[in-house]
């Protein structure tokens, strides 16, 4: 897992694992106000709870903002050789490349399963 995290390239990794704690922390501390029963004011838990799939689609984009900034930077760099790129090499990079995509797909369905969760749960009380 480490070595797709290098791979990735450290600064979206870096940044995407940001955001996943950030989704973590909003839905534990939003989590611990509905389960310990403190929701004086419904609409703005909702609200507040809202924030946990505004993180997870951030991941998502940042992700694929990682991942187009690769390719981009992948195609200048076989434009400037100017000599044959193997089919090979271009797999790969485009295998890298997705790395940033995926883990930011993941945060974002985690934070929808997060989501939904509170969400039934401030429903049923």
């Amino acid at each position: 897992m480490i070595d797709l995290f290098y791979e990735g390239g450290p600064l979206f990794m870096g940044f995407l694992t940001i955001l996943l704690v950030v989704m973590i922390a909003v839905t534990v501390v939003n989590g611990l106000a509905v389960l310990k029963g403190k929701i004086d004011n419904q609409e703005k838990i909702i609200r507040k709870i809202g924030y946990i799939k505004s993180v997870g689609l951030l991941a998502m984009i940042i992700g694929l903002l990682g991942q187009l900034l690769g390719l981009f930077s992948a195609f200048r760099a076989i434009e400037l050789a100017q000599v044959d790129v193997s089919p090979l090499l271009v797999a790969s990079g485009f295998k890298v490349s997705m790395i940033t995509t995926i883990y930011g797909i993941i945060i974002y369905v985690l934070s929808l399963g997060l989501w939904f969760a509170l969400s039934m749960t401030i429903e049923k009380k």
